[in-house]
């Protein structure tokens, strides 16, 4: 079978071998550390935790984080602050002349902004860490702890949480380096894989047991969950190639350019952050109304805080398709795009060059960009359509949404990688026919 002479294909390439067998042993010492509790706390007092981990967006919070924010872990915090820091200095890089020279610098540049990225990592850390603390006092019981002090407890669990969240993305950056794939996404999409046999299991007992209809729900539910992860390939790799022709010229006795390339415009050139920004910012106003004593208040509150309510939804998706137009302004620049054509030798057939280049981008980036942002809101929101017709909302969560798109993401870019390695040693790629096209999933974007 093609599957098994892939395999050992594999395993006949030496440096191949030992980057997949180093990725696992780092992303076992990653899972490990996801089940060291915090010192000083009793594990068996987490219950409350869990409950209220087991939706909304702790529920989020903690799927990234590969459940151990919910298990009070030394890993609690995950990954996620590096990713939010990481946005925050990309935004910067759009608003800030000083963050504009520093990317236009090349490797030193890139250098400093990541040195910029982990300070302000430390200091969402210990702001996300004392948060947390002051969210487990009050679901903990007061027995589970051996001490609440601030010198016994609170700041030795900032400093523990704030290391092992560095920890974690040292281990994403061996990943990328020593492994295969883009480390840090490949710790998110492990800790929402590790969350995946639960929910299947939670969902057949669910259908077999409660719900009813036995195992032809259960298949027909799994069926449904595949055509969702086709439409999802289909929204991460749609592209759409602009042709580009090069002027021919002679080097010596070597003729350069006389060709036509393409450029690939992704159909979501945003990747998940719309999705991202959209819950940040749905969350936000719920959370300050809860604060309020005004009924009225208090009736808003209550509609935009059911997450299968119509207007939640309606809300939700209207602010994704926003979200991925602006997104896709400020990352994707069809200025530069047209300028660096032109030093090239480059242009588009029956485009000038310039601005008249530049123009015919935009318009054809305003015009992909319409049915990529509406895919990418209806697969938002199909987490709530699934819990609506009945589906468990743990595995619901696989049906849309951010976790889908990174896995689908991560996955391709991985395999790509493999792909790679091996059609260089002149074998046969995973796939009978084409290539695998990944996402590169290694900015912020991707997330």
């Amino acid at each position: 079978m093609k599957l098994f002479d892939t395999l050992k294909n594999i395993w006949k390439i030496e440096e191949l071998k030992t980057r997949i067998l180093t990725t696992l042993g780092l992303i076992l010492v990653y899972r490990l550390g996801t089940e060291i509790v915090l010192p000083g706390i009793d594990p068996h007092g987490l219950q409350a935790l869990k409950d209220q981990t087991s939706s909304g967006v702790l529920g989020l919070l903690d799927m990234f984080s590969g459940g151990a924010f919910s298990n009070a872990s030394v890993f609690a915090l995950g990954i996620m602050p590096y990713i939010s820091a990481s946005i925050v200095v990309q935004l910067l890089g759009i608003a800030v002349p000083y963050f504009q020279r520093l990317q236009k610098e090349g490797e030193s540049g890139r250098r400093k902004i990541n040195q910029i990225t982990r300070y302000l990592t430390l200091v969402i850390l210990v702001l996300q860490g004392s948060a947390y603390l002051t969210n487990l006092k009050a679901q903990v019981p007061a027995e589970a702890f051996v001490s609440t002090g601030f010198w016994q407890f609170q700041l030795p669990s900032i400093v523990i949480m704030a290391a092992g969240s560095m920890f974690v993305l040292w281990l994403g950056e061996r990943i990328t380096d020593k492994g295969i794939g883009n480390g840090v996404s490949i710790i998110i999409m492990i800790g929402i894989i590790a969350r995946l046999p639960f929910a299947f299991i939670a969902e057949l007992t669910s259908r077999v047991s409660q719900q009813g209809g036995g195992l032809v729900a259960f298949l027909i539910e799994l069926i449904i969950l595949f055509l969702v992860f086709c439409g999802s390939i289909l929204l991460v790799q749609g592209t759409r190639k602009v042709p580009v022709q090069y002027a021919k010229r002679i080097v010596g006795n070597k003729q350069y350019g006389g060709v036509r390339q393409y450029i690939p415009l992704k159909i979501n050139a945003a990747g998940v952050m719309p999705i991202i920004f959209a819950q940040a910012i749905m969350l936000l106003p719920v959370s300050l109304i809860n604060y309020a004593n005004s009924e009225s208040l208090s009736g808003f509150a209550a509609a935009f805080s059911n997450f299968t309510g119509f207007w939640y939804n309606f809300t939700f998706f209207i602010m994704i398709v926003a979200f991925t137009y602006f997104y896709t302004a400020i990352t994707v620049n069809p200025m530069q795009m047209s300028e660096d054509m032109k030093k090239n030798g480059g242009f588009i057939p029956g485009v000038k060059p310039g601005r008249k280049t530049m123009e015919f981008l935009d318009t054809i980036m305003s015009r992909i960009t319409l049915p990529g942002s509406i895919f990418l809101g209806i697969v938002a929101i199909l987490p709530a359509f699934a819990q609506i017709s009945g589906v468990n909302h743990q595995f619901a969560q696989f049906y849309g949404g951010t976790s889908l798109l990174i896995l689908v993401g991560v996955v391709l870019d991985t395999l790509q990688q493999i792909e790679s390695h091996l059609l260089m040693r002149h074998y046969d790629g995973l796939m009978k026919s084409g290539r695998i096209k990944g996402k590169n999933p290694g900015g912020p974007a991707a997330y």
